[in-house]
């Protein structure tokens, strides 16, 4: 028998034990069961279940989110479109996903790319929610400073920050709100297509809007080639730009790498809605005023209309009218001032200014501070206009309403502020359109529209603030219309003729989408009604041709939605 081999012994592990003896150095049981625990899950060899749900006291998932994060995983090896409706909860879904893969270890360096307005709203999520240490962008030396990143993507796509993010390797890209990248010509496109990523998720309750080719860039993103090349999309796919060819092959390829929850699958149960209009009667003062402006309006408007002339303050002036006097006032004080107007129009609009100075009040704000008191609980009121937000706020405050403002240019800090003072202290938040967007206020439950915006899909934005998951009580809307005014015809539309309010949401986009009209589309129909009327008579007469054309679009969308009708969005 030949000699056995030397056999050297590494006493490393031998003279650390030794060590900790001699100084007493122990970790805690606590820490030992939590690596050993740690240790457990990553040799873990499947995603069938998710481990990461015992590890989150602060949310408890709903079924359908779960399903999703683990179908992500599962089936689309963490590259998917999370294309929910509004309200569901892609954040939580996506949240999901972050987690299991960093418990797991799959994932050590993540970026979160989201409009400037949420950077710090994801940030606490993440943090508060699913003890995700992320941090916000603020410098230039964020990137490299931590491993888990929320940026404005509006800075990220800008130097030195572009070089800098696209210089590193990510093993996730989250990105909200990506129905933003649709046009792969844009520099927010090629950013995310640059990113050196491993896994990537794309949040949008919109995937598509007005055109198939948004679809194709956004998938592409995701998988280049899941729907071939352009040009084979477009031959195999696009009959025209919202119209699919063969959309039962297309929702099969869309199914490898999209999940859509709907409100109406039954998945969840919302509270309900209760929607309310209440009726004003203008002062003798404010009828003057009202019926002056708008004649002035039309007139300019149609002579305008005849040179080729620009008439976008024109229209912006009726909206405004329809909000409060005084917004109008402060944009006809401007006009007036203006030197490079003829002297008979500025003698006209200092005419109007004078009239519209003698108004002792405004009956729609004392309304509404009225029907703030009668509520006596907390109360978003929503406005277009920054004139009406400052009227309101100063009203409130001098009848001791505790009230807060939110609007756009509010930095991330102060956004959470205002938020938080609402939360805490507050009794009224007044926002502008800026707060239809990324805010979370399950916490408040009734909504006053000081004025409702010609948009449709803007009025959902702001109710989707507080009607969404987490929402405990039913929700009441009131919306302002005074009688015999343009306002008073935008709310019987959207409340009483379309329905807007019973609709679930995205169904508004369908049947519209059967009209071949888009959210604007309709908006601009409502402003040339409203600019051609010659008499509140022909306002009526359209607006009630246009609800039959709707009807009759419900009922054919009604009929074709059990057969799976090719329409851009029955795609969903």
């Amino acid at each position: 028998m030949g000699r056995l081999p030397d056999v050297e012994f590494d006493d490393t592990t031998y003279q650390e034990f030794v060590g900790r003896i001699r100084e007493d150095r122990w970790d805690s049981w606590t820490m030992f069961r939590l690596a050993l625990e740690a240790h457990r899950r990553r040799l873990s060899g499947d995603f069938d279940q998710l481990t990461c749900i015992d590890q989150l006291p602060a949310v408890i998932p709903y079924p359908h989110q779960i399903r999703t994060a683990e179908r992500v995983i599962r089936e689309f090896q963490g590259r998917a479109v999370l294309a929910d409706e509004v309200g569901l909860g892609k954040t939580i879904e996506a949240g999901l996903v972050l987690k299991e893969y960093l418990i797991r270890g799959l994932v050590r360096k993540a970026l979160i790319l989201v409009p400037a307005s949420l950077v710090l709203q994801w940030t606490r999520e993440l943090n508060e929610k699913f003890s995700i240490p992320a941090f916000a962008q603020r410098n230039e030396w964020s990137w490299s400073t931590h491993d888990i990143l929320v940026a404005s993507i509006d800075t990220t796509k800008r130097e030195p920050h572009r070089r800098a993010v696209l210089s590193q390797v990510w093993d996730m890209v989250i990105v909200d709100e990506a129905h933003k990248l649709k046009n792969r010509k844009t520099k927010n496109w090629q950013l995310v297509n640059q990113l050196q990523k491993k896994y990537c998720l794309l949040l949008t309750a919109t995937p598509i809007q007005n055109d198939l080719r948004e679809l194709y860039n956004l998938i592409t993103l995701l998988k280049p080639g899941q729907l071939g090349s352009f040009r084979e999309f477009c031959r195999t796919f696009v009959e025209d730009r919202r119209t699919p060819k063969n959309p039962a092959q297309l929702r099969q390829a869309l199914g490898e790498v999209m999940i859509r929850n709907k409100r109406g699958d039954g998945n969840v149960e919302f509270t309900r809605r209760h929607v309310r209009q209440v009726p004003l009667e203008l002062s003798p003062e404010e009828r003057s005023f009202y019926e002056a402006v708008t004649s002035f309006i039309r007139d300019e408007y149609r002579r305008r209309i005849d040179t080729a002339q620009n008439v976008l303050h024109l229209i912006t002036l009726q909206r405004e009218m329809c909000s409060s006097p005084y917004a109008a006032l402060n944009t006809l004080e401007r006009m007036a001032k203006d030197d490079s107007r003829p002297p008979d129009l500025r003698a006209r609009l200092s005419e109007l200014c004078e009239l519209g100075a003698r108004i002792p009040a405004y009956t729609k704000v004392e309304t509404t501070i009225d029907l703030v008191n009668e509520i006596d609980d907390k109360v978003i009121v929503f406005t277009e206009y920054r004139a009406s937000q400052d009227f309101l706020l100063y009203m409130m405050k001098r009848r001791g309403i505790p009230c807060v403002p939110f609007r756009g240019g509010f930095g991330r800090g102060k956004r959470d502020w205002m938020k938080d003072l609402f939360s805490k202290k507050a009794r009224v938040m007044v926002a502008t359109e800026a707060g239809g967007e990324g805010l979370n206020l399950q916490f408040c439950n009734q909504i006053i529209n000081f004025d409702l915006p010609w948009n449709p899909m803007r009025v959902e934005q702001r109710i989707g603030r507080v009607h969404r998951l987490g929402q405990t009580r039913d929700v009441f809307i009131h919306n302002l219309a005074t009688a015999d005014t343009v306002e008073q015809h935008i709310v019987e539309l959207l409340q009483e003729k379309i329905r807007l309010f019973e609709l679930v949401i995205g169904e508004l986009d369908l049947i519209l989408g059967k009209m071949r009209l888009s959210a604007d589309d309709f908006e601009r129909q409502i402003i040339r009604w409203i600019m051609d009327a010659e008499r509140p008579d022909d306002l009526r007469s359209k607006m009630d041709e246009f609800n039959r054309a709707f009807e009759s679009a419900k009922v054919q969308w009604n009929r074709e939605r059990t057969t799976a009708g090719p329409d851009i969005q029955d795609l969903f």
